[in-house]
């Protein structure tokens, strides 16, 4: 069960959002090794498809690129490849996407990334009227309004989303 009263500190990720004004609300819970999108969002009683899985890939070239989904569904590295013009797209090595992101795999946030990084969201996150998103740190989510994402993090729009 998730504790409401769990004292969370800021992290990168709400230093942007406060700095950008942006409102935000806060959703810590009991982070679970492996537990993914499935355990957050059943502890905080919402819908997985509304929580968003924050990736860090790369294609061909090695650079690096953010790729937001719902948490219920997985990306077809093959589709995102087509739509973004480049020849593929992997997933980093957990390593590598910590030394990109500056974040821990498992708490990595879209918001005050360490290095910046195109972002790519899957158009369905955008049609929702709230999600879930990493806060910065594992255990914690912050709920924003979607259209954020391409407000403050020039979030593109791609079909990319295969059932989880």
């Amino acid at each position: 069960m998730a504790r409401k009263d769990k004292h969370v500190s800021e992290t990168p990720a709400t230093q942007a959002l406060k700095r950008a004004g942006i409102a935000f609300t806060e959703h810590p819970y009991d982070y679970v090794d492996r537990g993914g999108t499935a355990e957050s969002s059943r502890q905080l009683g919402v819908p997985e498809h509304a929580v968003v899985k924050t990736l860090v890939m790369q294609d061909e070239r090695g650079q690096p690129l953010v790729v937001l989904m719902h948490g219920d569904r997985q990306v077809s590295t093959k589709a995102l490849a087509r739509e973004i013009g480049v020849k593929a797209v992997e997933p980093c090595a957990p390593d590598v996407a910590q030394r990109h992101s500056g974040y821990l795999v498992g708490g990595t946030s879209p918001f005050g990334l360490r290095k910046p990084m195109p972002v790519f969201v899957e158009a369905g996150l955008l049609e929702l009227p709230r999600i879930l998103v990493n806060g910065g740190r594992r255990g914690f989510l912050v709920g924003i309004a979607p259209v954020v994402l391409v407000d403050r993090l020039q979030a593109r729009a791609v079909h990319c989303a295969l059932p989880g």
